[in-house]
């Protein structure tokens, strides 16, 4: 693992190969509040590396062995942060961007606003910034928060789900007490639904179909001009984790070929 100082930050970042050799670059971008790049670590990074990709993988700001400022947690913030750290590194060319939850939606936001440097987008239980995304995940963290509080909430995730578990709500407090993150996120830079018309990226959006996210992929399909969805039957929110032996080959697939079908076309809105 290396430490790289941008912005005013010092983050946690893996990378998976050189960066040399011409190949294409793969950077994988994690969730919010419990989650970190190990999540990666140990499902599809391994994969991607294995068939000659570049990977990237690093903790958001505020996550992990990252800098946890107390400010600073806005949308705009957190792709900031990927363009900092992709320049820093020294990777010029379109990269793929792979983003779990919360890290699909930096991505995304990431891409509209720098599409030439991205080749594709891959949205696994990820939906777009918007406002209404906006105040939903505030209320999220704000009421995470409010219950992590309660004395009795760690000792029973540990006993319940494990002492894995109950350290990762653990790190997810320091930042839910110790931040404005909440508000921040309230706050965010939110784009003009219209500008998402104009996104000259292919995406695909996975989700599982017994997650609330399931029911967008029409909407998003809708939305985004260059944009393929997909159901994972038998997973929820936690399809990455639950069933990477699944989700891995079709991240993979995408990557080679898949993307490139949507090039150059705009997808019909079934």
């Amino acid at each position: 693992m290396t430490r790289l100082d941008a912005g005013g930050l010092r983050f946690n970042v893996e990378r998976l190969g050189d960066g040399t050799g011409g190949r294409e670059t793969v950077v994988l971008v994690h969730g919010i509040a419990t989650d970190n790049l190990t999540s990666y670590y140990f499902t599809v990074a391994p994969e991607f590396a294995a068939a000659g990709y570049d990977v990237v993988m690093y903790d958001q700001r505020g996550h992990g062995r990252t800098t946890r400022p107390p400010h600073g947690y806005g949308i705009e913030d957190f792709s900031g942060d990927l363009a900092l750290l992709l320049d820093e590194l020294g990777v010029t060319g379109p990269v793929h961007l792979v983003g779990n939850s919360f890290g699909g939606t930096v991505a995304l936001d990431y891409a509209l606003h720098h599409p030439g440097r991205v080749a594709s987008v891959l949205m696994v239980e990820s939906e777009p910034p918007t406002d209404a995304w906006a105040q939903k995940m505030s209320g999220l963290l704000a009421g995470s928060a409010y219950q992590l509080h309660d004395e009795r909430t760690l000792p029973w995730i540990e006993e319940t789900y494990g002492r894995h578990e109950a350290r990762l709500v653990r790190w997810s407090m320091r930042l839910l007490h110790g931040t404005s993150i909440a508000e921040d996120i309230a706050a965010s830079r939110i784009p003009d639904e219209a500008a998402w018309s104009a996104l000259d990226v292919p995406v695909l959006a996975v989700y599982g179909a017994n997650s609330d996210l399931a029911e967008m992929a029409d909407w998003l399909r809708g939305l985004l001009p260059r944009c393929r969805t997909h159901t994972v039957h038998g997973h929820g929110h936690s399809v990455l984790v639950g069933t990477p032996e699944t989700v891995g080959p079709l991240l993979l697939d995408w990557v080679r070929e898949g993307h490139k079908e949507l090039l150059g076309a705009r997808v019909p809105t079934p």
